[in-house]
């Protein structure tokens, strides 16, 4: 799971392998593939450092 933190502050865990898209808009829209959005304040570039970190480590284990 990658934690992100929506406009109102809290912080909630994503699990990366839903994420079907990432969008600036200027606001990133993270879309699920479930078809569910949720808008966060990390930056398009953030979000895919935090999915490659999380392979990564899922890798390394």
């Amino acid at each position: 799971m990658i934690e992100v933190t929506k406009l109102s502050g809290v912080k909630i865990l994503v699990n990366p392998h839903l994420l079907e898209m990432v969008e600036e808009t200027p606001d990133t829209v993270l879309t699920l593939t479930t078809g569910k959005k949720i808008i966060v304040k990390e930056s398009r570039q953030e979000i895919k450092n935090l999915v490659e970190l999380y392979r990564k480590d899922i890798l390394a284990e």
